[in-house]
């Protein structure tokens, strides 16, 4: 993975220093609350319903286990002893005390992390597929791409106050796990007949208060161009972007305001004042940073352990759910990638005790050479488990409660942090999260049911992605009152869509009986093997509607 150099450690210390210097100055009364809140969401601090919270950058989604161990310090030590990661692969801590933040934000520093535009209206942290790198399907591996951007948009002096905020995703798989077509812009790297690398480009995806599917701007952008491609479209932005109202700001409103042929227009006229300028990339750029993700030494793994392995799979239950759900198969034969779940019942997706990361640190140094993985589905993984360990890890993933073999499932729900914790939301997502899970704990009823994906966002901002689930919930605000809409047939991945309401909105307690009754017709429409997202697109909306509110 990538380390800093020089000029990336002075730049995050220097940031360091500044803060504290800005911090001081507002404990002292001598800036402003007004004056000091651009100073604080360009570091990652927020004021939320009822403290600081800090948002970590893990640009994306890359951990060293040393950096985790520090993570965990941090939850221990100025926290109350847990995390939350997001949907952006982030990490938030939500009890820091104020004063607090710059001694925070130094010991980031020393492990090469930041905190760093991970809020207000900038380039936000890029992501890309948990598997980049050791994906069986992937023709360019992203991570190298990842960084460049990272660099480029890193304290950009044209990008800090944009209209909004921006947030771009990138892929080299031949499926689509980054959800590229709901940001802002997607990035999918593709290799032509030459092998040469090119990108298709998609801008105006995103989803919150008015949800959209991204548009091709571009469909064979040269690599050597992105970064300066890039430049233009945000630039397109940055002028004509809506600043008059917040919910409009968004480039996604721009993109449709102007059509996608013009929106083109107009990037390829301020691109042709920046094609093949100081940003044009040279392979030796590429090569700089492509060699930080080298592969590491992976020891040879046997047949007869690989098939030691299978067998177990058909002997133990327990473990071949395991195998079925979290292990996922590697481009290096005898390696998978491990996917740890964070999702269990009685606790909130995506938190993890400051224990837990240290121990998931130790096992990242154990069995897969000291890196793991955040996804966007807030789960942690393993990416380069040699098969013949995979028992050995097994064990000790059920001791610490991370092995629950619920990936892809019902129970692997999606849930921003809500009214818990965010000023902004109109109904808490938790607890509806955890009625769920104690609701649908059958493990032979979940895989029954097969892939379906649950997301749940606390107010139309969307943290929670509930436009793309596959069943959709959104909290909302009824004269005080905390009411939830479900949606229906939402979707990432390659064939992208939004989902549609089902309907009036629901009580808290009535969500799982919504959710019940929208599984049993399901369950009694669906063909042999047919999802639950074919089904719902085959037959539509209306049967589930008709049973729900009967």
């Amino acid at each position: 993975m990538y380390r800093y150099d020089s000029h990336d450690q002075t730049l995050v210390n220097e940031r360091v220093a500044q803060f504290r210097d800005q911090m001081d100055r507002y404990l002292a009364g001598r800036l402003s609350e007004e004056e000091f809140l651009p100073l604080r969401v360009q570091n990652g601090l927020y004021i939320q319903r009822y403290a600081p919270m800090l948002r970590i950058a893990i640009p994306y989604g890359m951990l060293a286990a040393y950096q985790l161990r520090k993570l965990g310090d941090l939850a221990r030590d100025y926290d109350r002893g847990y995390g939350h990661f997001t949907t952006r692969t982030n990490l938030q801590l939500n009890w820091p005390k104020l004063e607090s933040v710059p001694d925070m934000l130094a010991e980031l520093a020393s492990v090469q992390m930041h905190a760093i535009q991970t809020s207000g209206n900038d380039i936000r942290n890029t992501t890309t597929d948990q598997f980049a790198g050791v994906a069986e399907d992937e023709e360019v591996d992203p991570r190298p791409w990842c960084e460049l951007i990272r660099q480029w948009s890193t304290f950009h002096p044209e990008f800090a106050y944009l209209p909004r905020k921006f947030k771009i995703a990138v892929t080299g798989a031949a499926e689509d796990r980054a959800a590229i077509q709901v940001h802002d812009v997607g990035l999918r790297l593709w290799k032509d007949a030459q092998g040469e690398v090119r990108v298709r480009v998609l801008a105006g995806g995103g989803l919150g208060r008015t949800p959209m599917i991204g548009e091709v701007v571009r469909d064979d952008l040269p690599w050597q161009h992105l970064l300066t491609y890039l430049e233009a479209l945000v630039r397109v932005y940055n002028q004509f972007g809506r600043r008059d109202n917040k919910f409009k700001a968004r480039i996604k409103i721009l993109v449709k305001a102007l059509g996608i042929e013009e929106f083109r227009r107009r990037v390829d006229e301020e691109w042709a004042h920046l094609k093949d300028g100081p940003q044009t990339l040279t392979r030796e750029s590429v090569e700089r940073v492509a060699a930080h993700f080298v592969d590491p030494e992976r020891r040879p793994v046997t047949d007869e352990a690989i098939a030691a392995i299978e067998a177990l799979r058909g002997e133990n239950r327990a473990f071949g759910r395991f195998m079925t759900n979290n292990v996922h198969g590697h481009k290096v034969p005898g390696y998978a990638s491990v996917t740890l779940s964070l999702k269990r019942s009685g606790h909130s997706p995506g938190d993890v005790t400051a224990e837990q990361m240290h121990q998931i640190a130790d096992l990242a140094d154990e069995y897969s050479f000291g890196e793991l993985r955040v996804t966007h589905e807030q789960n942690l993984v393993l990416s380069d488990v040699p098969m013949d360990r995979l028992e050995a890890l097994w064990h000790e993933l059920e001791a610490l409660g991370l092995a629950n073999p619920t990936v892809g499932t019902l129970a692997d729900l999606i849930c921003c942090p809500g009214g818990d914790y965010c000023a902004l939301a109109n109904a808490k997502s938790i607890p509806v999260a955890q009625a769920i899970q104690e609701r649908f704990e059958d493990l032979d009823f979940l895989y029954d049911l097969g892939p379906l994906e649950l997301n749940i966002s606390g107010c139309m901002n969307a943290c929670g992605h509930h436009h793309v689930g596959h069943i959709g919930i959104l909290g909302v605000d009824k004269k005080g009152e905390e009411w939830y809409q479900v949606s229906l047939g939402g979707a990432q991945g390659n064939a992208a869509s939004l989902g549609k309401i089902l309907g009036p909105s629901f009580s808290r307690e009535a969500v799982p009986g919504v959710i019940d009754t929208l599984l049993k017709v399901y369950v009694s429409e669906r063909s042999d093997d047919e999802t639950f997202l074919d089904t719902y697109r085959r037959i539509g909306l209306k049967p589930f509607k008709e049973r729900v509110y009967a």
